[in-house]
């Protein structure tokens, strides 16, 4: 009998006294569990393209990669044989005393005992062994501990290693170092032996070959500490340890895997005619756009990365989404993750990636699907999804593609699903030092990455997209991204910060002024012609009056041009100016002909309003209802991925890439169009003058572009009075982010101001996103060793406040909005479509169906309601002390910030050294003051 057989590694405590032990497992049971399930996630779980890659950057086959990682899993719990875990247990801890393992009772109460985490103790057991025993060079056995060290999601400190050294008793020296030798030789011995483990380990590890194998370690570790696994009655302890069984393992680890019926591998069909797999999939001929992708996609030497820029309308989704077939197949990816910037696109996107899994040929009916933003339970569809995947039995079949697997809906696990559609914070996050980061990894390394609108990406974002990108180059997996048009520097590091991850030097991007384009690496860029016809848009200038304000222009000019009927919109760069224009032409035209549609509704009127703009100016259909005399004020939201279609733009000035942007939502589709508006026309305005020099963008627009590009967009608009789409697109993009000289000699002096203003700022904003932003790969012999040292800790995809660091620090405050009635209760909104004026207990934990709706009240507050520092603590404080037992009890709003308005809806917050008043109109939004 072996003294190690009698360490523990699980206990199992009575429900009502959880100082009572129950249930027991031994050690070997648990390390021999954690090996088998390794080896099936091998097996059949592990994507293709990952093993390829670890068997490339190790130089071993794939079954000694798979023996490697069994060895890994079979030692990541060895420092649980140490007395600084032996006395969390004291009745275990006898047991193991009887069997020589002798741990002073005294070490429960040590201070230090915290600091020798079992995780720790045994990376520097496996350091010593493979250094020692087995002549491993010291560089590789660094690298390969640093897979138990890092098992519990955080890689080791050098300070927690030698915490270990430092307190020796607490590690366990004499008999505790022959048990944790033991253990290491036993495993060993599963593996194929020493003399094979000394061989395999001597290779170098780089650092994504550690986190891709830690990440394993984790998910057999998850799995096997499970309820899939049965513990042992206590009193099996004290009536005698057994000895291993691989009988008994092999039993437990089939009987386990059976039950937890993970989703099979996706294994897609290699594409051979492209045009008659458009045709399946989506049901209509490909654009010559969409073809060129799939085509750069099946062209590549090296599957890689493959950029589209396009017009809205021509199909980038379709083209990226059977881009994805042709790469995971060439790959062995197990799937993709499609990334988008808000959650309101990812909701839209949801449905249109689960339709064209219905259409793939030879999908298993299990495919395992996840929704991966905060509100996802809000979404009927993924909600259905869970239900299905809650309800099938192993084995079931159905005729509908995909479920949300039980298991990979779990807590940091839902990234893991083979198909995820979900907001790009949760991709941006591999770049961000968090928590159980290598699981982030394991799960995008496996698929293709899709990545859409990633013109709209600041620069803070960019560096974290770059790193992203970095590292998955580093991967070898393939990426998709898209966009309506890039700057040729943009997208030049875009490709040079993926390539970067692939090797060490990268060839310099061919940049073509060509739109629509794609670029691919490997490839030369490939120009690509527009679906329809070249058609120029007519430029207008809209000058404000004398007192700067344009509306009463604004007002003659929207009554003149739509004389005759039409539907115009007028697009405002920030919530105030919407809400000033919007009251105006409510004023003018009557409240039934203008709509608001910004980001400041509630995420159910939010949807609510979307849904209605698709409706009334959306493609034409059988249920469109355009009418015949409308004006949508608008912010951004009108430009990010919604298919509306208006005869009329009014535009606030924008850097010159979202104008053009913003165009595409003139005369989109081919419909009659009114005898004023048979041209499309977009006028500029959100300037004091468009006769001063230089031109001066409004105040709200400079705070939120600055001014150095939007005085670029001027210098290229103010003198235009037609723009041809696409032709002029490239080129004016090119212009406008370019470092060329622009404007006339009299805008000199201020656009070179204004240019030193934006490269500190672009600067400062670079820096800021270092402090949480993971390194780079690194050389051959680098070690995990601090890779998230300083990080946010867990960045999961129900915690925004962490995951969204990856946004700039400008972010506003999330709330959850409610109504105070006149007994002092609380109701849902009363003026919601669904569930309105229902009553919320304060006390019990809500109802489902209560919860999500109170959870779809979401609202984003002001940023000068949500600014660092007195005035942002200072509202976080007075919504703070709207406290509800309710909401603590129910998962769904538990830790979320209420705003609760009276009967009028309306709120007075006092926030430090200010107090702003608040009301919510479901026409306007929400509209504040500083009192």
């Amino acid at each position: 009998m072996k003294p190690w057989w009698s360490v523990w590694a699980k206990t199992g405590r009575d429900e009502l006294d959880h100082r009572i032990v129950t249930e027991w497992l031994p050690l070997h049971q648990h390390l021999g569990d954690t090996a088998a399930i390794a080896g099936r996630l091998v097996d059949e779980w592990i994507p293709s393209s990952v093993l390829t890659r670890l068997s490339e950057m190790l130089g071993l086959g794939v079954t000694e990669l798979r023996q490697l990682i069994v060895w890994a899993a079979a030692v990541h719990d060895v420092g649980k044989a140490s007395p600084a875990f032996a006395v969390q247990c004291a009745a275990l801890a006898d047991v193991m005393r009887e069997h020589g393992l002798a741990a002073d009772p005294r070490y429960a109460n040590d201070r230090d005992r915290s600091r020798i985490r079992h995780e720790m103790v045994g990376q520097v057991a496996v350091l010593d062994w493979l250094t020692t025993e087995l002549r491993v060079p010291r560089s590789s056995a660094s690298q390969l501990s640093c897979l138990i060290g890092g098992h519990h999601g955080v890689p080791p400190e050098r300070p927690d290693l030698m915490a270990v050294e430092q307190h020796a008793e607490l590690a366990g020296r004499g008999s505790w170092s022959e048990a944790r030798v033991d253990v290491l030789r036993w495993a060993a011995d599963l593996v194929g032996g020493t003399e094979w483990l000394a061989g395999a380990a001597s290779r170098p590890i780089p650092r994504p070959a550690q986190v891709l194998l830690t990440a394993m370690v984790i998910v057999a570790d998850w799995i096997a500490s499970s309820e899939l696994f049965d513990l042992e009655p206590i009193h099996a302890a004290r009536e005698g340890v057994v000895p291993p069984n691989r009988e008994t393992t092999e039993a437990r680890a089939a009987r386990a895997w059976q039950e937890l019926d993970l989703p099979p591998r996706w294994r897609p069909q290699p594409i051979t005619d492209v045009a008659s797999a458009f045709q399946e999939r989506f049901g209509r001929t490909p654009r010559p756009v969409q073809v060129a992708a799939v085509e750069a996609a099946l062209a590549q030497e090296t599957p890689g990365m493959v950029i589209v820029e396009a017009p809205m309308g021509e199909g980038k989704t379709e083209a990226a989404l059977l881009a994805v077939e042709a790469l995971a197949a060439r790959s062995g990816a197990d799937g993709c993750f499609v990334a988008l910037p808000t959650r309101a696109t990812t909701d839209a996107m949801f449905g249109r990636v689960l339709s064209w899994l219905q259409a793939l040929p030879g999908v298993p009916v299990n495919v395992s699907v996840q929704l991966a933003h905060g509100t996802a339970s809000l979404n009927d569809t993924f909600r259905g999804l869970l239900r299905r995947g809650h309800v099938r039995d192993a084995g079931e079949c159905g005729s509908d593609v995909g479920v949300a697997h039980q298991w990979l809906r779990g807590r940091k696990r839902g990234v893991l699903a083979q198909f995820v559609i979900g907001t790009v914070d949760q991709v941006l996050a591999a770049a961000l030092k968090s928590r159980h980061l290598v699981l982030r990894h394991l799960a995008l390394a496996g698929k293709v990455v899709v990545i859409d609108e990633v013109h709209a990406y600041d620069v803070y974002m960019s560096q974290y997209l770059d790193r992203t990108l970095h590292w998955l180059g580093a991967y070898g997996t393939p990426v998709v991204l898209l966009s309506a048009t890039l700057p040729p520097r943009r997208r030049a590091e875009l490709v040079a910060a993926y390539e970067s991850g692939r090797s060490e030097t990268t060839d310099e991007v061919t940049i073509s002024d060509a739109y629509p384009v794609v670029t691919a690496t490997g490839l030369p860029p490939r120009a690509v012609a527009a679906s329809g016809e070249p058609r120029t848009v007519m430029v207008e200038r809209l000058d404000p009056g004398e007192d700067g304000d344009d509306l009463d222009e604004l007002v003659s000019l929207l009554r003149d041009r739509l004389g005759e009927g039409g539907c115009a919109v007028v697009v405002r760069n920030t919530v105030a100016r919407v809400q000033e224009a919007a009251d105006r032409l409510i004023e003018e035209f009557g409240d039934d002909h203008v709509t608001v549609a910004h980001s400041r509704f509630l995420a159910c009127d939010r949807a609510a309003l979307d849904a209605d703009l698709i409706r009334r100016f959306g493609p034409p259909t059988s249920e469109s209802e355009r009418p015949d005399l409308h004006i949508v004020v608008a912010s951004q939201v009108v430009e990010q991925s919604l298919d509306v279609d208006f005869d009329l733009m009014v535009t606030d000035l924008a850097p010159v890439d979202l104008v053009l942007q913003r165009m595409g939502r003139l005369h989109r589709h081919r419909r009659v169009r009114p005898p004023r508006l048979t041209r499309p026309c977009c006028v500029l305005t959100g300037v004091e003058s468009w006769r001063s020099e230089p031109v001066f963008p409004v105040a709200g627009s400079r705070r939120v572009y600055g001014e150095h590009m939007l005085l670029r967009a001027a210098a290229l608009l103010a003198d235009r009075d037609r723009l041809v789409l696409p032709d002029d697109i490239a080129p004016l993009v090119r212009a406008g982010y370019g470092d060329e000289t622009i404007g006339p000699d009299s805008w000199q002096a201020a656009m070179t101001a204004a240019a030193e203003d934006d490269r500190q700022r672009s600067e400062r904003r670079r820096a800021n996103a270092k402090t949480f932003r993971i390194d780079q790969v690194g050389g051959l012999k680098d070690t995990l060793h601090g890779w998230i040292r300083a990080g946010v800790g867990d960045a999961d995809v129900d915690d925004p406040r962490q995951i969204g660091q990856v946004r700039d620090g400008a972010e506003s405050l999330e709330v959850l909005v409610v109504q105070r009635d006149a007994d002092g209760g609380l109701l849902t909104p009363d003026w919601i479509a669904q569930n309105a004026s229902v009553q919320i207990p304060l006390d019990d934990e809500l109802p489902g169906w209560l919860a999500r709706t109170v959870a779809a009240c979401a609202l984003r507050l002001p940023l000068a309601m949500s600014q660092p520092g007195p005035i942002g603590d200072g509202v976080i404080a007075a919504l703070e002390r709207n406290h509800f037992t309710s909401f603590d009890r129910t998962p769904l709003l538990n830790g979320q910030l209420v705003l609760v308005l009276d009967e009028n809806r309306t709120a007075e917050l006092s926030a430090g050294p200010a107090t702003f008043r608040v009301m919510y109109d479901p026409r306007r939004g929400l509209i504040h003051d500083a009192c």
